[in-house]
């Protein structure tokens, strides 16, 4: 059973993201924003995962492009408005296949009960754009994102 809820309510602009790991909050930060893990961890493990940037610093920018087995490629990009270390990570998501679909990422990293809560809200520009992303299937591939960032921060700990 996976440890990620993801809250998507009707009529509402945003989708809420919402997993507990068993390490502490500065090993969870330091490992979700390492650019040299990231391929470990991102999207779905049929996947390549390749960071073509990642600055993790405010205004830096980021993109990261997934391969499948048939060399499809699918990019994602944005920019890091706030880093606060290890508390919180704000910056702008965009899929390359939808250009103009941006949405704002607040990935908040708070220690309950010795614990870990990664708590993400993306606010999209419009209930459509939530909703098209809902269909696009991104509830699954989250789940293993977040089951596999998980695994990954267990090995690193």
């Amino acid at each position: 059973m996976s440890r990620t809820r993801i809250v998507a309510e009707p009529g509402k602009q945003e989708i809420v993201l919402v997993h507990e790991f068993d390490a502490p909050r500065e090993l969870v930060f330091a490992t979700a924003n390492d650019p040299e893990l990231l391929p470990e961890w991102w999207g779905p493990s049929s996947l390549t995962t390749i960071v073509d940037r990642m600055e993790v610093r405010p205004g830096g920018s980021w993109r990261v492009v997934h391969r499948d087995a048939d060399g499809n490629e699918f990019a994602f990009r944005g920019v890091h408005h706030d880093v606060t270390e290890p508390e919180r990570v704000i910056r702008t998501f965009e899929f390359e296949g939808a250009p103009g679909h941006v949405s704002l990422e607040t990935a908040v990293f708070a220690t309950v009960a010795g614990k870990t809560r990664l708590t993400t809200t993306s606010v999209y520009q419009s209930i459509e754009d939530r909703d098209a992303v809902l269909a696009s299937g991104m509830e699954g591939g989250a789940r293993e994102t977040m089951e596999r960032l998980a695994a990954l921060v267990a090995k690193v700990h």
